[in-house]
């Protein structure tokens, strides 16, 4: 056997079940791109189609768009990802972002370049079509489904079959806004109670049969104003997902404030109508649906396992030590699979940031150690790389130390999530893609991530109200906004406290407003009152939960407690006593809030 006979067999096989691209995609929109800058094309309508093929507008230019790459549950192949680094470097400035929804987007990109980014995606099965305007965006799954220990059975294939569906479908191209599912593993890896459609695998047991399907929750949603989702009812078999997810579309579609701009999600919807006459139109609808629809409309769901195959190795290093910073990392980074001996690892990254060399380097990386031979992307901006042998682990960290992924925390409150804010985004008001930086690398600094209160908590900061960085179910959520001291301005935040996702999902609660440079401070002062006032068992997550609900019995009986600790922090500076307050993170110009228009719908 040669050396070249020795490569790693399992991942290299490894190929997409789906191919989700369209080549004659890239073509029309170069053709639209030119017709649109010769006058040909208007503007209203060249926006909705820009934005269904999955290019959004670029802060304050018409000239530039973001591209955002739809992964359908996350998945992602190394091929592809080198794909993405090739036309990072090419076409966009070198780096991608990875959003709270499974997508990897690229930034900066010249309008006329988006057709050839388009053409490079279709190469490796990839698409943008509907990551954008009003249809079903990236169907997203828990990048734990599959592996998780506590799920009922992998809702991976679901997930897949969904987005299969509903992509180019004719009843999806035109909906009053964006439309989303989210699938999970199990109600702590949850956050289906703040989408559209949320779903958890579920069996049940007739006449001795086990029958699959899922627990739906309808009408949740994030933005500048958020709500809980209902539970559809107690069980609903897997025959029926697919026709109350038709059902439900239907509903929305014929329902749905098209007027509105800002009332036109259906979790509104839901909210006015009130949930038991939407829950009773959804039974309906169902029923017809179930009696109209043609037998070839179902979900195509691929239950076929995938391969698992631990990858040869050239040579074996696992008598060397591991490096430094090893046990950290393997404690607040990895998560034991259900599969004997395999570990899930996650890759920290800043605000979902990671360059074209990363990725590039990451694509091998995966090859050499996953046995499925695939990454999934995560909710909260990261990567994980799943079916890492146990023996692997410390020779996996020094590759990922190689290339600078190996920062620990990724699965703790010091790994913040910013959503892109000023940096690109039209709405945005503040810089919330920095501070979440800074946060993290003082996290990091302080070794918070080591702190086993704090591994369950969050934190989450979005750069204006409408939520992309999940601010209403962060246990410290920020979104910003302008404030004054006469007439210089500074970037502000205001902040949440209490918010989750899981089996318990609330929305925080709001405690008061902070100044982006005092932001840092007023988390480190939370947790100083945490620590002070906690039980043993407590957690920042579980204590907060208490004093939101205003059952803690310490003396910080309810969230007005907490606000009057941390007042004296929030209190303003003149220009003259501290210039560097009235500058925004990132900036080194004075603060002023400046908008344009948003893109979230079409």
């Amino acid at each position: 056997m040669t050396v070249s006979d020795l490569k790693q067999s399992a991942p290299d096989s490894a190929k997409p079940k789906i191919n989700w691209s369209s080549i004659e995609e890239a073509d029309n929109f170069a053709k639209t791109v030119k017709l649109f800058r010769q006058g040909k094309y208007d503007a209203d309508s060249f926006r909705r189609f820009r934005l269904q093929h999955g290019a959004y507008g670029t802060r304050m230019t018409g000239d530039y768009a973001m591209v955002r790459i739809k992964l359908p549950a996350g998945e992602v192949y190394p091929h592809q990802l080198e794909k993405i680094s090739q036309l990072s470097e090419q076409y966009s400035i070198g780096s991608a972002h990875l959003s709270t929804r499974e997508n990897i987007q690229l930034h900066w990109v010249i309008l006329e370049d988006v057709s050839e980014i388009f053409r490079g995606l279709a190469e490796v099965g990839l698409t943008s079509r509907e990551a954008c305007g009003n249809s079903v965006r990236n169907v997203m799954c828990s990048p734990l489904s599959g592996v998780c220990p506590d799920e009922i059975f992998d809702a991976t294939p679901y997930a897949l079959a969904t987005a299969r569906f509903f992509l180019r479908n004719p009843m999806a191209q035109n909906l009053p806004r964006k439309f989303k599912f989210n699938f999970t593993c199990c109600e702590k890896c949850g956050m289906v109670r703040i989408v559209d459609v949320g779903l958890i695998p579920q069996t049940r047991e007739i006449n001795g049969t086990t029958q699959r399907g899922f627990k739906i929750f309808l009408g949740g949603g994030l933005g500048n104003k958020s709500y809980i989702g209902h539970q559809l009812e107690e069980f609903t078999p897997e025959e029926d997902l697919l026709y109350t997810s038709i059902a439900v579309m239907r509903l929305f579609d014929r329902l749905g404030d098209r007027k509105n701009l800002a009332r036109n999600r259906m979790r509104y919807l839901v909210n006015d109508m009130g949930w038991e006459k939407f829950q009773n139109l959804v039974f309906k609808e169902r029923a017809i649906v179930r009696a109209t629809q043609s037998v070839i409309t179902q979900l195509d769901v691929d239950l076929s396992p995938d391969e698992i195959k631990r990858p040869i190795r050239i040579s074996d290093e696992s008598g060397e030590s591991a490096p430094d910073g090893y046990a950290r990392w393997l404690k607040t980074n990895t998560i034991q699979q259900k599969q004997s001996e395999y570990r899930s690892v996650f890759i920290t990254l800043e605000a979902g940031d990671i360059t074209a060399s990363q990725l590039s380097s990451l694509a091998g990386i995966i090859r050499e150690f996953s046995a499925e031979g695939k990454a999934r992307t995560g909710f909260v901006q990261n990567i994980a790389i799943r079916y890492v042998h146990e023996d692997d682990l410390p020779r996996l960290y020094s590759r990922l130390l190689n290339v600078g992924l190996a920062k620990s925390g990724s699965l703790t409150m010091a790994a913040p999530i910013g959503c892109s804010g000023t940096t690109s985004c039209n709405l945005a008001l503040t810089n919330s893609h920095r501070l979440a930086k800074e946060v993290q690398r003082k996290f990091l600094e302080l070794k918070l991530d080591e702190d086993e209160d704090l591994s369950d908590s969050s934190i989450k900061i979005s750069g204006c109200p409408n939520s992309c960085g999940q601010h209403g179910i962060a246990t410290i959520g920020f979104f910003g906004g302008g404030a004054r001291v006469g007439k210089d301005m500074y970037a502000n935040y205001q902040m949440s406290l209490g918010g989750r996702s899981d089996g318990d999902s609330m929305l925080g609660l709001t405690c008061l407003r902070v100044p982006a440079k005092r932001v840092i401070p007023v988390i480190l002062k939370i947790i100083e009152i945490f620590k002070e006032h906690k039980k043993p068992d407590d957690t920042l997550k579980t204590w907060l939960h208490r004093v939101v609900n205003e059952n803690e019995d310490s003396e910080i009986k309810s969230i007005k407690d907490i606000q009057k600790l941390l007042e004296p922090l929030v209190v303003p500076p003149t220009q003259e006593e501290d210039p560097d307050f009235y500058l925004d993170y990132g900036s080194d110009a004075s603060y002023h809030t400046k908008t344009g228009k948003g893109e979230c719908a079409a």
